[in-house]
């Protein structure tokens, strides 16, 4: 049992406690995992020999009771107190009956997270059935800023001139300068555009 002076406070608790628990035993059998039932309500205490009792206690335990083995059940009251306040969801599952507990209780049970199940991964792109050439941006290599669009005009130009052999499959200019300031081996990008580079390829640059 454990008393929180804010609700806000309580309930992020137990989020973050209950995730960090599911966490840790993700990879673990079902058999040695450890799992707990949070209830959590906002309302008066007794407090006696450093003890904690009242109704507020009394259906915090009973709220437990209805949660879910890693979950976590709530009264309306904390749901009201804290809508707005958190980035959590809650499924109201109604006024179940809660043993000596004689006035009824709206219980909202925390919904859990939908994670998205991980997306396949990108079809390789078919390769071409004729050569294909990848024209990277040259370098600016003068150390005057204002070259660089001469640098970048250049390979647009020679992207441009190559385009009209229709025995070559030329990559697009915006893909080709993703590259652009970037050091990324060669062979990467020839897989990467599905360009095959024949022979020894060198670094060109402006000056």
């Amino acid at each position: 049992m454990v008393e929180f002076a804010s609700v806000v406070d309580a309930l992020r608790c137990a989020t973050e406690v209950q995730a960090a628990i599911a966490e840790r035993d993700g990879a673990a059998s079902p058999d040695s995992r450890i799992e707990f039932r949070v209830g959590i309500h906002m309302g008066d205490i007794v407090v006696e020999d450093g003890d904690i009792f009242g109704d507020g206690v009394n259906i915090a335990a009973r709220l437990e009771g209805l949660a879910e083995p890693g979950g976590i059940c709530v009264s309306a009251r904390v749901q009201e107190e804290v809508a707005g306040k958190l980035d959590i969801a809650f499924d109201d599952i109604g006024e179940p009956e809660l043993k000596n507990i004689a006035r009824p209780v709206r219980v909202y049970r925390v919904a859990a997270r939908r994670v998205a199940p991980p997306s396949a991964p990108p079809a390789a792109l078919p390769l071409p059935d004729k050569p294909s050439v990848a024209v990277l941006p040259f370098t600016n290599m003068s150390g005057d800023p204002e070259q660089e669009f001469f640098a970048d005009g250049i390979a647009e130009d020679v992207i441009t001139a190559l385009s009209r052999y229709p025995s070559l499959f030329v990559i697009a200019r915006n893909s080709c300068f993703t590259y652009k300031d970037r050091v990324v081996d060669v062979k990467q990008i020839g897989r990467e555009l599905c360009a095959r580079p024949a022979g020894r390829v060198e670094p060109l640059g402006s000056r």
